[in-house]
């Protein structure tokens, strides 16, 4: 290749720029300023476009990568009520993401992260709450979240009376929980997985507090009177139970069983502070005085009448205080807390006897001598007791 050709392909501006001052002299300076002119704009025009070319790419770029990543992180979900049922269990201490999981588990929801970021938006994470719920499959996760509210929960109510027995508050929890009375049975059986205390001797009569209860459906007869046991607990811890009874000389066991016998026969709460008192005296009486609770002279036969006749007070059972001093071997019932409360707190007086001298209003009258007693028997004799 010449010098010259090599000088064209570089651009040999030099020779140019020379030839064209020479040639300014003449006509045609003007032709060569406008060409110089156009070369300067050719220059600035090219970087500009490449600018704006990159930019686009780049930007249509980021669009397109936007609409990717926000499609990856906008989980799974379906839509509407859904259809079916299913039973889900909240275990105790299972978070939101667990739960979340199982759903997903079990087809409720489209994905986990779906219903964690509803729970989320309902401000629900934290307030989840355990038992069992009915869901349906493949409904949104927003929908999901609302039947998980506690109010929505699967529950048995459960009312036990108070001063039931035993016998009877079994058959009464297996006919409301549709559950078989012999597991009740064998659950009452076993003492030690009732967490019983230790003055119950090993017998759960009296130590099934009475209350309004909410079983969830999976537990079983064991855990239900597992958790009748433990009310019981709260409510003797709450009355100071074994502390009082010290005081008063005698164990927690035989607190439990007065109070049984104050639910027994008293058929009205203000009563029953009276009514301990009875008792009281009655046992620290000199000489001793037997206590003749009808109440418990029914329990020992497994009748259920509130007054006992003569042959009835003559049948020798464990249970009748007409033929035993003291108190009978057990409670006879399941007392409330306000006998509990009257049995650790007996009203003052010097009561022996005392009557409930109107069976239908539940008037209970009360006598310090055998003559006043007397004259309160007549009273429930005309009144048709």
């Amino acid at each position: 290749m010449s010098e010259l050709d090599m000088d064209f392909l570089l651009g040999a501006e030099d020779d140019d720029e020379g030839r064209d001052r020479r040639r300014s002299r003449g006509s045609g300076g003007r032709g060569n300023r406008r060409r110089r002119r156009r070369r300067s704009r050719g220059r600035f025009i090219a970087p500009l476009l490449a600018f704006i070319i990159l930019a686009g790419i780049i930007g249509g770029g980021g669009y397109f990568g936007y609409q990717w990543i926000s499609g990856a992180l906008v989980p799974d979900d379906y839509t509407g009520q859904g259809q079916g049922n299913v039973v889900i269990e909240i275990k105790e201490g299972q978070s939101a993401s667990d739960v979340a999981v199982e759903l997903e588990r079990q087809g409720v929801v489209a994905s986990a992260r779906a219903f964690t970021n509803a729970a989320a938006s309902a401000n629900m994470s934290s307030k989840l709450q355990p038992g069992s719920y009915t869901m349906r499959k493949r409904m949104s996760a927003a929908n999901a979240v609302k039947l998980l509210d506690s109010g929505n929960r699967l529950l048995v109510r459960v009312t036990v009376k108070e001063g039931l027995r035993l016998s009877d508050t079994l058959t009464q929890l297996a006919q409301k929980t549709g559950k078989p009375q012999k597991e009740f049975l064998a659950a009452a059986r076993d003492a030690r997985a009732l967490d019983l205390p230790r003055y119950a001797k090993g017998k759960p009569e009296g130590y099934l507090f009475p209350a309004t209860y909410e079983f969830q459906p999976k537990d079983t007869p064991a855990d239900i009177l597992g958790k009748m046991v433990e009310r019981f607990g709260e409510a003797a811890d709450k009355a100071g139970l074994e502390e009082s009874a010290r005081s008063l000389g005698h164990t927690p066991g035989e607190i439990v069983t007065i109070a049984s016998i104050i639910q027994a026969e008293a058929g009205r709460y203000e009563d029953m502070p009276k009514i301990a008192r009875v008792i009281y005296n009655r046992l620290d009486r000199q000489p001793p005085m037997n206590l003749k609770m009808d109440s418990t002279v029914m329990y020992g036969l497994n009748k259920y009448r509130t007054a006992a006749t003569l042959a009835e007070t003559r049948i020798n059972t464990k249970y009748n205080t007409y033929m035993h001093a003291g108190l009978p071997p057990g409670p006879i019932g399941n007392p409330g807390d306000h006998a509990i409360e009257a049995a650790l707190n007996p009203a003052k007086g010097d009561w022996l006897y005392f009557v409930a001298t109107d069976p239908k209003s539940n008037i209970t009258k009360f006598a310090t001598t055998d003559a006043e007693f007397q004259a309160l028997l007549n009273e429930y004799r005309k009144n048709g007791g």
